[in-house]
């Protein structure tokens, strides 16, 4: 088998895991996708991981339940150190509302390849931007 450093040796990269979390209409999937950007234009390859995409197909049988919530980060920690094995950056974009939902995940991935990004906004920039209707 292809180790893991063989592949970032080949990529020219280091997989990691860049979890971005924060309240919904904080701007976690705008600064995602410019991070995608701009991360492809310097040579690296990414993978967006995004809270309602991955609801809309592999957690649409999920509900918003802590339990749910909680099986919601398990599984997308998981897909997530698949692609870091693959030598891939990701960068993922959840709400992940409870410091222990962010350290399962951080324990599945591994530690030295988890950076956790909190995007700091007010509630009141929050129900501006509101897209979904939650507020």
């Amino acid at each position: 088998m292809i180790s893991q450093a063989e592949k970032e040796d080949f990529l020219k990269q280091k997989a990691i895991v860049i979890w971005m979390t924060g309240l919904s209409g904080s701007g976690k999937t705008t600064l995602a996708s410019g991070l995608e950007k701009a991360l492809f234009n310097r040579g690296y390859l990414t993978k967006i991981l995004d809270g309602d995409h991955l609801r809309s197909g592999i957690n649409k049988n999920l509900g918003f339940s802590d339990q749910e919530r909680q099986e919601n980060i398990r599984r997308v920690a998981e897909i997530s150190k698949l692609f870091v094995e693959c030598g891939i950056i990701c960068i993922d974009s959840f709400i992940s509302p409870s410091h222990e939902m962010r350290q399962m995940a951080k324990s599945i991935i591994g530690s030295d390849r988890f950076i956790e990004v909190y995007l700091k906004a007010s509630l009141e920039v929050c129900e501006k931007r509101d897209p979904k209707g939650l507020y």
